[in-house]
């Protein structure tokens, strides 16, 4: 807001009154007021003012005027970026009212008079047509500033001095010029190149906003002059190529060898398109400094990358730079109609200064091509400015032409200083245009003929800055002329170079990080790693998180939480709480850190974590698990923002770049992951396949079936079986504590880094059958699936699969009819698929007629079409049962459920009804068919039949 704009509707007594009052006592007055009558004192004494005219003005006059400046200065910074000469191709969209001065009460008359408000920008008592004119280059040149939003003055006097004292105009000398000049023509020389030799091929050009390659490498020059050390790029597919070969240094070749390749040279079953891939380099910078690049890999999902980039740099930031967030800086690269239309931006901008995820501030630079694909930009947003989002958190946005590489080569050095400075973001939006259609193939004239005929006779960055030094005696044509030549000569020796190897090469994005660590084979999920922890070793670490320090006061019912943790213990009859915790704190005694992250995390949602304990009468908390020993790894566990998408792609990214930790995902609910389905598809599933990437995050999805209505029954995991392959995920549906123990131990403990989807339970959190014994975890390791162990084997008849909660209900039912010839198997990871241990289970019931599949989800959902496919080679018939297929996951009616419910359960210990004298043979459990029908369609059952109908 103006800080003047209260003046409009003064009363000139009024100001006199306020001075007045000021010069009886300067604290009586409010201090805006004050420190601008101490500068009007000063200059009056210091400076006198001779008027133009023989008379003196009258004095309230005189401080009218000097208001009228004031306001006139205020409304430069406030919107002289709506006034600026930045978009290169367009006439830009006209506003009022203007700054002309007659707004504000200001004549020509005046522009000659000496004004004390010129103080206020650093020109000291200066005249009107001065200011003015100073304003106008600093406000209204090739770079507009929306900055007055921000709230903390000593930011808002920084970027004030740093702008007005320089009028935003760079000065440059010759060498360095000829540096700018250098990198810009690798910036166009390359697109061209690329364009003539690999006609028609899409490579989403960086030409007309060619200038991004020296403003990066400007960037990253000050960043290390800064004490910046690494950059952690994320950007989509324009200009990517041209990032990659020119600012990190990719070898030409091997992107040239992208173009016309047949085969990777990595162990890759898929690949992807070359716009997609991720890259690591350690460049040098001209003073020699050596800084990190990587550039993380993309989906075409815009913007998804974002999130990525903020999770790898607080991971690094956490694990690498002891915290540092000066040493390490993220940088976005956007698209005008992504950055306005993606709503994960806004996730990712409001994560940016909270505890568990900010990082330093992150440097957004947005490609302005003024069109998305076909759409214009008035088509395409609401806000004025596609940047608009930035103001959420009141961070400051420079709007540069992107034909002025000296200009841009500024704001972003300023940027960078103002980051390393306050830690927060920057947003620069680069006007410029984009030269051809989407992908090179589309013709832009369909949709934008005029722009485009205006594009066509545009001069490239490069050659206008060419002419420009040309004019300034920099270079000659000749010079020019030859300067270009040799790099497109290079590039013709590095394209012969591409033909001398066959096949292409993917750098797998942070491999450094996963030295020791490999690729999954399918013999790794034939049994798990021995997992257990020396029990007195497990009672100790148990009883150190359940001690609160008698110090500190807490909530009464946290005492009473630690009692009966305590208890736990005594009757060793441990809840999943504690086989979670029990997990976590011998994981970080053995030097593994532990990060939870999530919306209510910290106490969980169905309160039954408790890992961070509020102290009463305060808001501190204590954390207990950081404080089990002097020499344990980091704890950290954060309640998220309300959102998925943004913080699921952030501990995507803290996972990938902290491979010996274990980072955790927490759902509230399980079928939130909805709202985050793009990390699903396009990272955790796929990644491995078309990057070579290795990630251990952990998923918590809570899921199963308690009445309480159709949203958060199901996790949905019938959509994650559906992406299974190549072994690229764990789906996982633990039903003891114990299991979850030794799961997650198992998570970091092997050589192995692959993500885990985790269906946590709701009511099992505190159902009294659902607990383990400390040996349970002392000793052994995971389980794959588990058998029953109340049956006679040789009277089972019928076999039962499940997964998950409905075990339980079955359970009950089971006890209550003490059926041991039933036997209730769990399948508690259901991929990769634990073909040897089903196997196993199967060859111990040689007299079951019966394999029943049971689920509580509808039949065309759950893990039933999944079952099936598994069980097709094998010698047994699965037949479902569960409730009918639906377009909900579930009934809103808790009646109605428990009814579905019981008919689950009574299908499966369901009599026979025939006239032998069977207990369960199941196989009325098929409704509609008759007992001798369904004996005639399971011809597998007939030598086994005559065997049992006797």
């Amino acid at each position: 807001m103006d800080k003047f704009s209260f003046l409009g509707n003064s009363e000139i007594d009024y100001i006199d009154e306020l001075y007045q009052s000021y010069k009886k006592d300067p604290y009586s007055v409010e201090e805006t007021w004050r420190t601008f009558f101490q500068g009007f004192d000063f200059a009056s004494a210091n400076f006198p003012i001779k008027q133009e005219s023989s008379e003196s003005l009258p004095a309230s006059e005189s401080m009218s005027k000097e208001f009228n400046v004031m306001n006139l200065i205020q409304a430069y910074r406030q919107r002289g970026h709506l006034f600026t000469k930045t978009n290169p191709v367009r006439t830009r969209r006209k506003y009022f009212p203007t700054l002309d001065i007659e707004n504000f009460d200001l004549a020509e008359s005046d522009l000659e008079t000496p004004f004390h408000a010129g103080k206020e920008i650093g020109i000291g008592v200066a005249k009107l047509k001065d200011i003015v004119a100073h304003l106008q280059d600093t406000y209204c040149k090739s770079v507009g500033a929306e900055y007055v939003f921000v709230r903390h003055p000593q930011m808002l006097r920084w970027l004030q001095k740093k702008m007005e004292s320089s009028k935003n105009t760079p000065q440059f000398t010759d060498e360095q010029r000829k540096h700018i000049y250098y990198h810009l023509r690798m910036a166009v020389g390359f697109e061209n190149y690329i364009h003539k030799k690999f006609v028609g091929q899409k490579r989403f050009s960086l030409e007309g906003a060619e200038t991004l390659i020296p403003a990066l490498d400007a960037m990253i020059e000050r960043g290390a002059e800064l004490g910046v050390q690494e950059f952690i790029f994320g950007m989509a597919h324009r200009g990517r190529l041209n990032v990659l070969a020119n600012i990190l240094e990719k070898p030409y070749e091997n992107i040239f060898k992208e173009f016309v390749g047949e085969e990777y040279e990595e162990d890759i079953a898929l690949g992807d398109v070359k716009y997609h891939l991720g890259y690591g380099n350690t460049v040098k910078t001209d003073d020699g400094s050596e800084v990190k690049l990587h550039l993380a890999p993309n989906p075409s999902h815009l913007e998804t990358v974002g999130a990525v980039v903020q999770g790898i740099s607080r991971s690094k930031i956490d694990n690498d730079y002891e915290g540092n967030q000066d040493r390490l800086v993220p940088v976005v690269i956007h698209g005008d109609a992504a950055i306005a239309g993606q709503g994960i931006v806004y996730e990712i901008i409001q994560m940016s200064q909270l505890k568990g995820y900010k990082t330093g501030g992150t440097i957004h630079l947005v490609i302005n091509n003024q069109v998305g694909f076909t759409t214009n930009y008035l088509d395409a947003r609401s806000s004025t400015y596609c940047t608009d989002v930035a103001k959420v958190t009141r961070c400051p946005v420079f709007h540069v032409n992107g034909d002025d590489v000296e200009a841009l080569i500024f704001t972003i050095k300023m940027a960078m200083e103002y980051r390393q400075e306050f830690n927060t973001d920057v947003f620069i939006d680069i006007l410029s245009y984009r030269k051809y259609g989407h992908n090179e193939g589309d013709e832009p004239r369909f949709t934008q003929p005029i722009l485009y005929k205006e594009i066509a006779k545009h001069k490239n960055p490069r050659d206008i800055y060419a002419d420009y030094l040309i004019q300034k005696g920099v270079y000659s044509q000749p010079e020019v002329k030859t300067i270009n030549s040799d790099y497109n000569k290079l590039l013709d020796d590095k394209f012969e170079l591409s033909k001398t190897f066959d096949k292409v090469i993917i750098q797998p994005f942070l491999d450094n990080y996963y030295k020791g660590i490999r690729y999954s084979v399918e013999s790794d999920f034939e049994s798990s790693p021995e997992t257990g922890v020396n029990k007195k070793t497990l009672l100790s670490l148990a009883d150190n998180f359940t001690s609160l320090p008698g110090d500190l006061k807490f909530f009464k019912k946290i005492g009473k939480l630690m009692g009966d943790r305590k208890k736990m213990v005594e009757n060793d009859q441990l809840d999943w709480a504690m086989g979670e915790m029990l997990a976590y704190s011998s994981l970080l005694t053995e030097g593994n850190s532990v990060r939870i992250s999530g919306q209510d995390s910290e106490r969980g949602t169905f309160s039954h974590r408790h890992a961070a304990l509020v102290i009463e009468d305060s808001d501190k908390k204590y954390f207990p698990l950081k404080n089990l020993s002097e020499d344990q790894a980091p704890f950290h566990v954060y309640n998220s923002s309300l959102s998925e998408y943004g913080v699921l792609g952030y501990e995507y990214g803290y996972a990938l770049a902290h491979p010996s930790g274990l980072t955790i995902w927490e759902a509230q609910f399980g079928d939130f992951h909805n709202v985050a389905q793009a990390v699903i598809d396009q990272y955790i599933s796929a990644a491995e396949d078309k990057w070579g990437i290795k990630n251990g995050l952990v998923m918590y999805l809570p899921h199963g079936y308690e009445g309480q209505g159709a949203e958060h029954s199901s996790a949905r995991m019938e959509r994650f079986l559906t992406l299974c392959a190549h072994n690229n995920m764990q789906i996982s549906n633990p039903t003891t504590p114990a299991n979850l123990f030794h799961m997650l131990r198992r998570q970091v403990k092997r050589d192995i880094r692959v993500p885990l989807i985790c269906f946590s339970p709701k009511s099992l959190l505190r159902h009294p059958a659902c607990v383990s014994s400390m040996d349970e975890m002392a000793k052994g390791k995971f389980q794959e699936v588990i058998d029953d162990k109340n049956v006679i084997s040789e009277e089972v008849r019928r076999v039962v699969f499940c997964t998950g909660k409905v075990y339980f209900d079955l359970l009950a039912q089971k006890e209550k009819l003490n059926a041991q010839d039933i036997a209730l198997v769990r399948m508690e990871q259901l991929y990769p698929f634990p073909h040897q241990q089903v196997d196993k289970v199967l060859e111990r019931y040689p007299n079951a007629i019966l394999h029943l599949w049971v689920q509580e989800e509808p039949e065309n959902m759950g893990a039933w079409t999944f079952m099936n496919y598994n069980f097709r080679n094998k010698e047994v018939k699965l037949v479902p049962v569960a409730r009918q297929a639906s377009g909900s996951p579930a009934t809103g009616l808790a009646k109605i459920h428990m009814l579905g419910q019981s008919e689950i359960i009574n299908k499966v210990f369901r009599k026979c009804d025939c006239d032998r004298k069977l207990k369960y043979c199941g196989l009325q459990c098929v409704e509609g068919s008759s007992h001798e029908e369904i004996l005639q369609t399971h011809e597998y059952f007939e030598e086994k039949k005559s065997k049992l109908l006797m």
